[in-house]
């Protein structure tokens, strides 16, 4: 998976349910600093998967790109990486 970032998502607003268009990538909880470690998931053959530190329910939906969720502000861009 070289020079391919894995996206991220957060639960900051506190949704009951994360509508992602990967089945592999990280969940951070909430917003930095109140972030906890960064897990990597992978949903596998399932279309949902609960984060076992912050219980967030993912559901995988297709129609969605890597980089898209919804809703679409529990999408986390580090800005740092970014500029790396």
């Amino acid at each position: 998976m070289a020079g391919k970032a894995v996206p991220h998502f957060h639960n900051e607003p506190g949704v009951p349910v994360i509508t992602v268009g990967v089945k592999e990538f990280m969940c951070i909880g909430a917003l930095p600093p109140f972030d906890h470690p960064h897990v990597f998931l992978d949903m596998g053959a399932d279309s949902e998967l609960i984060c076992q530190y912050c219980s967030t329910l993912y559901r995988y939906r297709a129609g969605l790109k890597a980089d898209e969720a919804e809703p679409q502000a529990c999408v986390w861009h580090d800005a740092k990486l970014a500029a790396e």
